[in-house]
């Protein structure tokens, strides 16, 4: 497996609890992923490159310190569990609609102690109260994802930089003409060096 160093690499900034917390979260879901298949199998070696660094490029993009952030279909955690290891003061909430993922959801959270985050398995459309930002990973194509989200985001403050970020990969222009509205679209590899970042992407819908 690979190691948490790569996320101290461009994280040096992490506190002793981080790393402690970073290091364990690759073991906790090589273990969970031998009873529930969260992670592709092939990809569990790779676990720090290809899923934890790839989650927190949302944190190179945008600082989450204090904010409520939605994760829609968060499968085994991600991109919620690092931001959220990333971001104490932050407000974390996770929602899959697969019972058994949020089963394992729960545990690594349990296990890492993390008191910034609630676990539920429900559709988004279902999930309660108004968030900052909702974060996802290739959940679905960007104009459904807009209609499940739409009314989970505050917008109240005009000057508050809420909205939609998305963690995407290859040519997302036929995707994102059908949204019909303005986007941003960064690569990752603006803030990453290995060859896997070269073809993904973060979107960001405004709100």
């Amino acid at each position: 497996m690979d190691s948490s160093a790569i996320v101290e690499k461009y994280f040096p900034e992490l506190n002793a609890q981080q790393k402690a917390q970073f290091q364990e979260l690759g073991n906790l879901y090589a273990e969970w992923n031998e009873k529930i298949n969260v992670i592709s199998r092939k990809d569990i070696d790779h676990i720090y490159e290809k899923h934890i660094l790839h989650a927190l490029s949302i944190a190179k993009f945008q600082n989450l310190s204090g904010k409520k952030i939605l994760d829609v279909g968060t499968g085994g955690g991600l991109p919620g569990i690092p931001l959220a290891i990333l971001f104490p003061d932050a407000q974390f909430t996770l929602v899959d609609s697969i019972g058994k993922k949020i089963k394992v959801v729960q545990a690594i959270v349990d296990a890492l102690g993390l008191e910034n985050v609630n676990a539920y398995h429900q559709r988004a459309e279902k999930t309660k109260g108004k968030y900052d930002f909702v974060v996802s990973r290739a959940v679905t194509r960007m104009k459904a994802f807009i209609h499940w989200v739409n009314p989970k985001i505050q917008s109240d403050n005009p000057n508050d930089n809420s909205g939609i970020i998305a963690l995407k990969g290859g040519d997302l222009e036929d995707e994102m003409a059908e949204i019909k509205r303005m986007y941003q679209e960064v690569p990752i590899s603006k803030y990453y060096s290995e060859p896997f970042f070269e073809t993904k992407k973060i979107v960001f819908v405004p709100f």
